[in-house]
């Protein structure tokens, strides 16, 4: 009969810890890929809208159909991992990735607006992949930990939002007259590069527990904890996108360049996720409900700031603190649902909650555009208030309540 030896043994946990930091490591630089899809996105898709739509009014419906793809492909997304497991599901993904680089430029060439709108769709469906990249992570490493390899992904997307607007700065004029098209071949190859980092992740197939454990679907919902997580994941996401929609057209109707308005998206990206290297550990250190309280008071900020003028300098600024209040609002509500789910539940729970907070984006970014055509820039930024002060609301009674064990049990 064979043995293992005691050597072995405690070999394994090193192991094991090298095989998770190394996944954390992937994920993170196919984050650093995969983001540049959003922020090429998020940087054309309301100019191409604007250029190729039969009514201005619908300039950035483009954006709001990736949102909703982003709703649409989450719970699908959650469901493909419990049963083949998310290696499959990051494949999917970045083929995804590819079709909407290559659609895109094709419907700018044709000067088809639909078939624009489509490949945003699929455009959203590769966010919603990359997003579960952040849950992917936590997945690799033990609990205490779970909190900064979360962040250390998130964190890849400083980098993405460097890659995104280079991209469309150096590209936007390559095909001309077509504006972007080369822009969307080249987001199509970084894709592919994304979908080579993805094929060297390794993360067990899921057990039989996985897919049909956990409690009812009810228990988990009602958890206060789950509810203020998706209120607080759901509110920082919708006034992220419902302000960032609108900001570069709104920089082209006052005038400014699209050099510009491409500079204030990278900054704003990367504050999106440069605290990522830090919010980990804010977290671990002051809990994830201090960390969304601050990130929902910078949004605050952002508006305000807005408010104050429509040079680029408060354009620049007002999107600094509006990336840094996404990153602490986000981030800090996908760790407390970390504490909502035992481990066979997770792919589900983690699914629901994205489809919940993409689905109220979804709802924002329709309103978005059309808020900015008729009544201005302003109004973009005054109805931001409402939802914000539901979630600090939300936040304040809850936090009061203090926050129960981990798994909800």
């Amino acid at each position: 009969m064979s043995r293992t030896s005691p050597s072995a043994i405690a070999l394994e946990p090193v192991a094991a810890e090298r095989s998770g930091t190394g996944n954390v490591v992937r994920l993170a630089v196919a984050q650093a890929l995969a983001g540049a899809n959003s922020t090429v996105v998020f940087a054309t898709g309301a100019v191409v809208g604007n250029m190729l739509a039969p009514s201005k009014v619908l300039a950035t419906l483009p954006i709001s159909i990736f949102v909703v793809g982003m709703a649409a492909c989450a719970l699908p997304t959650g469901s493909i991992a419990r049963r083949y497991g998310r290696r499959t599901v990051f494949m999917v993904g970045t083929g995804c990735g590819v079709l909407v680089g290559l659609l895109s430029a094709w419907a700018i060439v044709a000067a088809d607006f639909w078939l624009f709108c489509a490949a945003m769709f699929l455009g959203g469906a590769y966010a919603a992949v990359v997003f579960s990249f952040r849950f992917a992570a936590a997945d690799c490493v033990p609990a205490e930990r779970r909190p900064r390899a979360l962040s250390a992904v998130m964190a890849g997307g400083v980098f993405g939002g460097v890659i995104g607007p280079q991209l469309v700065t150096h590209t936007m004029n390559l095909s001309p007259p077509h504006l972007f098209a080369a822009t969307f071949l080249a987001q199509a190859a970084v894709a592919g590069a994304a979908a080579l980092v993805l094929a060297g992740v390794r993360l067990p197939r899921p057990a039989a527990e996985t897919v049909s454990g956990g409690r009812p679907l009810a228990v988990i919902l009602a958890q206060p904890r789950f509810v203020i997580a998706v209120i607080c994941g759901a509110v920082s996401y919708l006034l992220m996108n419902f302000v960032m929609t609108a900001a570069p057209l709104a920089m082209r109707l006052c005038g400014h360049a699209q050099e510009d308005a491409n500079l204030s998206l990278q900054w704003h990206v990367i504050a999106m996720y440069g605290p990522s290297f830090f919010t980990g550990r804010l977290i671990t250190r002051f809990g994830a409900s201090r960390v969304v309280a601050t990130g929902l008071a910078l949004t605050g900020a952002a508006a305000l700031v807005g408010l104050a003028g429509a040079d680029v300098g408060h354009f620049w600024l007002s999107l600094v603190l509006l990336g840094v209040g996404w990153n602490f609002g986000f981030v800090g509500a996908s760790a407390m649902v970390l504490d909502c789910h035992r481990p066979e539940e997770r792919t589900r729970v983690q699914s629901i909650n994205d489809f919940i907070v993409f689905g109220m984006v979804a709802l924002g970014s329709f309103s978005s555009g059309g808020l900015l055509t008729s009544y201005g820039w302003d109004t973009v930024l005054w109805v931001s208030f409402a939802p914000l002060a539901l979630a600090a609301t939300a936040l304040a009674r809850t936090t009061a309540r203090g926050a129960p064990r981990p798994g909800g049990a």
